[in-house]
């Protein structure tokens, strides 16, 4: 998913509305395309999300004419270090959300997104020293309860919906200090994460594990990795610079919703009794977390 904190303006325009719509469909539809990839290890499916991303975002920076930022970031080394970090986040994010599909556990990528607008408020009052207002505290106190009753009621931690969150919203907060746009930015990211990338899928095509060239049912999945990837991330950029930063934090409980909907109708995993607490748990908490944006969404109509 992508990274709310991006730039936005005073009004919302109809095309903006219109792309970032489409990128959070298009996430929301994302675990359909992870279910058919279930019978492959997520670190295979990461290597070729990264591996595939590159010509297509590399194609878009050519076409836009914006190579000359990625050059210049290319040779800046604190750039490179701050940008290796967070290529270093995304990889991990992804890697656990195809895991959760998977392996059965679409509603913990679901919770995870939910409660991530949450974590990035607390990231920011702990780590900026950003003041909560009450409203916002009483909204994070209450996600935080929803956790608590999944942990007690499961016996566990809820450790894929955890990690998504903690992954995403880290990816977030230093995605701020990488003063470059986002669409350089996350061709940077990717082409760090290209040689590793290779070089797993081709240990693994040398062991005869892999599963690139071997079924072309497998192959066509792998070889869309990059468009199902960059793609969403591309819309999504492009569409945050033309709505309000209220609006795309409404907008963003698209995707965990879809997400959420499909583990229950087609992949038929089941809402136990920590869950049947914790998610109206959540819910509430993101209700009242959007009450000061949908009054201030109303104010600048």
């Amino acid at each position: 998913m992508a990274d709310t904190l991006l730039p936005s303006q005073n009004t919302d325009t109809p095309k903006g509305l219109a792309l970032a719509v489409t990128a959070y469909v298009l996430w929301g539809f994302l675990p359909l395309y992870m279910k058919a990839l279930d019978h492959m290890g997520a670190v295979e499916v990461v290597a070729h999300r990264v591996i595939w991303s590159v010509p297509v975002a590399g194609l878009l920076l050519v076409v836009l004419g914006r190579t000359r930022d990625l050059r210049a970031a290319l040779g800046n080394p604190k750039m490179l270090g701050m940008a290796a970090l967070t290529a270093g986040l995304i990889s991990v994010n992804w890697a656990i959300y195809v895991w959760a599909i998977s392996t059965g556990n679409a509603l913990d990528a679901a919770l995870g997104y939910y409660i991530n607008p949450l974590f990035s408020i607390a990231l920011g009052a702990i780590l900026l020293r950003e003041p909560l207002t009450r409203t916002q505290l009483f909204a994070v106190g209450l996600a935080a309860l929803g956790v608590v009753v999944l942990v007690v009621e499961a016996g566990r931690l809820p450790w894929a919906a955890l990690g998504l969150m903690i992954s995403w919203g880290f990816y977030a907060f230093f995605k701020r200090s990488l003063p470059i746009g986002p669409n350089q930015g996350f061709l940077l990211e990717v082409l760090i994460l290209l040689i590793p990338a290779l070089v797993y899928v081709t240990f693994l095509g040398v062991r005869g594990t892999g599963h690139f060239g071997v079924a072309m049912s497998d192959t066509l999945l792998l070889s869309c990795a990059g468009v199902v990837t960059a793609v969403p991330l591309l819309v999504y950029a492009n569409g945050a610079k033309l709505v309000r930063l209220s609006t795309m934090g409404i907008l963003q409980y698209i995707a965990p919703t879809m997400i959420f909907i499909t583990a229950i109708t087609l992949f038929g995993e089941k809402i136990d009794t920590g869950r049947m607490i914790a998610f109206p748990l959540i819910w509430a908490a993101l209700v009242v977390y959007s009450i000061p944006m949908i009054r201030q969404a109303r104010g600048q109509a």
